[in-house]
């Protein structure tokens, strides 16, 4: 004759209360997952932002998105094909903010703040230019410089300047500099399709604060 056993009280509360204690303490190891990744996250958005990475991709966003607007308002035969080229420019530009951790959607137009050329260094002349590369004229002042987001070979586009313009544009916190011929038009003095901006950024920016932009030829 089989015989039931049966749990005592005490031993009932005390695996009721294991049960509790290994439940919180899940709770808790996921509380605190949760909270690292929290803190992952926003260190490597308020890195982003100190490193002027969202503030390039705003950049870049805004000068697609004011181009966009110009084409709008005063269409040719070519403007919805520029049209539909930008947006999935701005398309991969908010594509690099989600993954830098920016605010997505995120926009702003080029500064014009001045900025004084580096000491030795005068307005017009590019220390780091080729020594067989003609002087050339400094134009928009204080304009910041950022990428387009545009393939292809080295090239720039501007609104200021016709197809065929020689442009010559200086990092001046890294004294690289690049030649390129505008060939096509943007919101903005001096806009580098990606494989221009490589040739003179910083490592990790996708904006140069601090440039000198030259027109040569």
């Amino acid at each position: 004759m089989s015989r039931r056993r049966t749990l005592g009280t005490k031993k009932k509360i005390a695996l009721l209360v294991g049960a509790a204690t290994m439940a919180g303490g899940g709770a808790f190891v996921m509380a605190n997952a949760s909270n690292a990744a929290q803190t992952t996250e926003d260190a490597r958005t308020k890195a982003a932002q100190d490193s002027g990475v969202c503030q390039g991709l705003a950049t870049a966003l805004g000068n697609n998105q004011r181009f966009i607007a110009g084409q709008r308002a005063d269409p040719d035969a070519q403007s919805q094909a520029r049209i539909e080229n930008r947006e999935a420019v701005v398309a991969e530009i908010e594509r690099k903010q989600a993954a830098s951790g920016c605010a997505v959607g995120e926009s702003a137009q080029d500064s014009q703040t001045a900025q004084p050329p580096q000491a030795g260094q005068e307005a017009g002349q590019d220390a780091g230019a080729p020594a067989d590369d003609q002087a050339g004229e400094q134009v928009c002042a204080g304009s910041t410089v950022t990428l387009s987001g545009e393939g292809g070979a080295p090239a720039a586009s501007s609104d200021q300047f016709p197809v065929g313009t020689r442009l010559r544009v200086t990092n001046l916190d890294n004294d690289k500099s690049t030649t390129v011929e505008v060939n096509s038009v943007s919101g903005s003095c001096a806009l580098l399709n990606n494989a221009a901006f490589e040739q003179v950024r910083e490592e990790g920016k996708f904006l140069i604060r601090r440039a000198l932009i030259e027109k040569v030829g």
